[in-house]
């Protein structure tokens, strides 16, 4: 039997090494009898020759092109496998495995827009869905002002799924939201009445479409609404004084509901 430190008979160490492969790797395939060493010293441990080496070198390259031990046992044993069709059919895996991880980069590159820009439509589309009183720079200076909270992330991983058809969708309820916001104020409807507690119902069913939001949150929302004047502008160009209506209407339903409109807190 060879001595240990001849240089033609490599141990399990010198082997994995060589190969890139943990010695574990090399352990158990010996224990399946796929690469057995041919020699052992006095004291039991593995060596590998340089033909052990050849047939390892193999191994390693059809694992990483991903066929599994016993197709590799196959191709490597049986003089009957069709090894071309056995790495046609690995390929055709590895197209479709290419084609789902382009999906997934696709996905996650929407989801890191969405979640910098928020409004994944370009500002002609935001003006064409939501109307001439709509500011693209609103989802930026949303990002500013909320762009740490859960409801932002919420609203971007809603936003990185949705197309132009789902966020007209989106448009046409808030659009038809405002004008029912304008009637009402316009026919006289008081807050606290059953008529404007289901606008303001409606209202939190609408704005879901972005996440889901709280009684206080809302109360939050309408005090922006009246206080910003860019969001002021908007509502008061539908009917004036409507930011104002629409914060006292959201201030009402939230005493029905037991909170202190000028306590509520963004939760």
């Amino acid at each position: 039997m060879p001595d240990a430190t001849d240089d033609d008979d490599l141990t399990v160490g010198q082997v994995a090494a060589r190969l890139g492969v943990t010695v574990r790797a090399l352990h158990h395939w010996d224990e399946i009898g796929l690469a057995r060493p041919s020699l052992r010293t006095t004291a039991g441990y593995r060596l590998y020759t340089a033909a052990d080496l050849q047939r390892l070198h193999r191994i390693v390259v059809y694992r990483e092109i991903g066929l599994g031990l016993d197709r590799i046992r196959a191709v490597l044993d049986d003089s009957t496998a069709d090894v071309p069709g056995a790495l046609r059919a690995q390929r055709t895996q590895v197209a479709e495995r290419i084609d789902r991880l382009q999906q997934l980069t696709a996905g996650l590159d929407r989801m890191i827009d969405a979640h910098e820009r928020g409004l994944l439509l370009t500002a002609e589309q935001q003006a064409a869905m939501f109307g001439p009183t709509w500011n693209p720079d609103w989802p930026a200076e949303a990002r500013r002002r909320y762009g740490d909270t859960t409801q932002w992330l919420q609203y971007a991983e809603r936003s990185a799924s949705r197309g132009p058809e789902e966020w007209k969708a989106v448009a046409e309820a808030v659009a038809g939201l405002d004008r029912a916001l304008g009637d009402a104020m316009d026919a006289g409807v008081a807050p606290g009445s059953p008529e404007a507690n289901q606008l303001v119902e409606r209202h939190r069913e609408v704005f879901a479409s972005y996440f889901p939001l709280t009684r206080q949150m809302q109360v939050c929302l309408g005090r922006m609404y009246e206080a910003d004047p860019g969001f002021a502008a908007h509502y008061d160009g539908i009917r004036d004084g409507l930011a104002a209506w629409f914060r006292r209407i959201v201030d009402a339903s939230a005493r029905a509901h037991g909170i202190d409109p000028d306590t509520a807190t963004w939760q």
